[in-house]
Formats: C-alpha cells, structure tokens, sequence
C-alpha cells in the first residue's frame, strides 16, 4: 500500500494521540466514515470505544452527542419530539440527540428493540419522521454504536436485518503491553482528548466522501466482488451469506480504503483488506460448521482464498 492520503494521515495522527496501539481500527473506522456508513463496534466495557469517537469529533471538528441506551429509552429520547408552545399556541420541534454529526449510540444492545428501530431507520432513510413531518439529519452523518458481547446480562441482540446497517464491525481488544503503559504514563496529568487538534473540518469530509465515490472500478474488480459474495450465499457451512446491500457496502468500502491509500483507483487488495469488517456480522454459520472446527475468521479467509483475485495494471 501507499501512504496515507494527506488529510486521512492528519486525521489518524490525531486520534492516535488518545488511542494508542490501534491504527488499524482507527483507520478502518475513518474507511467507513468516508464510505457514509456506520460503525458497531462490540467489545467490552473500558477498552476505549467512547474516547474513540470523541476524538474523531474533535479531529474532523463534528457536532457530536452521545446516548446511553437503557431499557427505559423511548424512540423519542433519540429522535426528538414535538412540544406544545402554550404561548404561542404551536408545536415546536425539539430534536433529539441524533440531530448532529456524529452520534455515539452507547450500549445499543441494552435498549428495546422498538428504541433500536428508531435509531437504525436514521441511519437507513437519513432524516427524522415525527408527526409525518420528515427532517434531514446534518450532513456529514454517522453512527458509531458499541454493543456489549453476546452473553451480556439484560441486552437485547440486533437482529440480521438491523445489524445488515453497520457498514461494518470491529472489536478494539486489549492494548498491548507497551501501549497500555504509554496511556497509563499520558493521563496522570492531562486529559489525552484536549491533545487533539482539528484538522479537518465538514466541508473537508463532504469533499473526501465525494472523492471517493468517483474512485475507479474495473470490470475486473466489479466481478471479483461479486463472487466473493456468492460464495458467502452458496457454501455448505454458511446459513447467511450477504445480502445485496452488504455487497454494496464491501464495494464502498475498498473504494474509501484506496482513497485513504492515496489512489483513485481499486485494486483487489482493497476488498480483502476490508472483506473481514463487512462480511463477520452479516454471515451466519451452520450448527454443523463448529463440528468442522470452522470459525467465522477461518470461514472468510476460506472464502478469500477460493475466489481468485483479477491482475489489475
């Protein structure tokens, strides 16, 4: 690969300042904010997947809320309200948190899965319906959710058809060793987050975003896709493979990662590098596949192996 791209480079650096040791998610987050997706990320609770969206508000300078799902919350405590004026005599709009930039959605699991509908028909439709008066959502928008693990007391799991949404998944994970004492040494007198500087700002962004939807496709690459994708739907381990929209959203994918890589061209190379974050929620396995000592990791880098890639240049 290439160096990053100017403004993607600006941006990475500075969310490293804050989350140390995890480029790589922190690029593949920027991919699907480039791409216009949303992000879940499903991990245990303190491994910083709060401070990571906070520092990309900071960075790309986005109007930012956060919302901690809880049993108790109402569709309208995420998409707003209308409220009399007993003045005027109107109703006015109040809008809910996710009215802005970037939404951090905290705990989605542990909401009602009518709370979660509303939340994931923004992130589909990319506006607000309330008393059938429709608002679009600001501009540039996106959704990182966190998700606890599966097994987690009182959640409520995504169904396929919601979890279909998230362009893709990720897991932070534990830091290592040497990064876990770099934060340790970073935050006994300053808060890491005021170390971030903005480096870009929503016209910035819009003008990436459109970039990368004139990033160049092969015939060669549209096909290569597509049967990475079939193979999903036709192995005999795999109760799910992905839905059309799952192919679009792998093909969105690889062109952000070729513009984060400085190109205005997709090679294979970007489809693998992001099959893993798209496809590991929105494939299913057969009972039958833990007794083939079949993983979902295991089953994507099968599939990745069996469908061979086009020579581009």
């Amino acid at each position: 690969m290439t160096a990053y791209s100017e403004n993607s480079k600006h941006i990475i650096n500075e969310v490293s300042k804050v989350i140390i040791g995890k480029n790589h998610i922190i690029s593949k987050v920027l991919t699907a904010i480039l791409a216009k997706g949303h992000i879940l990320i499903e991990d245990i609770p303190g491994v910083g997947k709060t401070t990571l969206a906070l520092a990309f508000s900071r960075a790309m300078d986005l109007e930012h809320n956060r919302l901690q799902f809880t049993p108790d919350v109402l569709p309208t405590d995420v998409v707003g309200y209308h409220l009399l004026d007993k003045e005027g005599g109107e109703y006015q709009f109040k809008p809910g948190p996710v009215m802005c930039n970037l939404f951090l959605a905290d705990e989605i699991n542990r909401t009602s899965p009518k709370s979660q509908s509303a939340l994931l028909e923004v992130m589909e439709e990319g506006n607000v319906t309330i008393d059938s008066i429709t608002r679009e959502v600001p501009k540039p928008f996106t959704v990182i959710a966190t998700q606890n693990p599966i097994g987690s007391i009182g959640t409520q799991m995504l169904p396929e058809s919601q979890l279909d949404r998230f362009m893709i998944k990720l897991t932070m994970g534990y830091p290592d060793i040497l990064s876990e004492v770099e934060m340790l040494k970073g935050r006994q007198d300053i808060n890491p987050l005021s170390m971030v500087q903005t480096v870009v700002n929503k016209k910035d962004i819009l003008d990436m975003q459109a970039l990368v939807e004139k990033v160049f496709i092969h015939d060669s690459i549209y096909e290569y896709i597509v049967k990475i994708v079939l193979q999903t739907r036709k192995h005999p381990l795999i109760q799910l493979g992905l839905s059309p929209r799952g192919t679009l959203a792998l093909t969105n994918m690889a062109k952000a990662n070729a513009f984060i890589y400085n190109r205005d061209y997709m090679i294979p190379d970007d489809v693998k590098v992001v099959f893993h974050d798209v496809a590991s929620h929105r494939m299913f396995l057969k009972p039958k596949a833990r007794i083939n000592d079949m993983t979902m990791d295991r089953m994507i880098d099968t599939i990745l192996k069996q469908v061979q890639a086009p020579r581009v240049g």
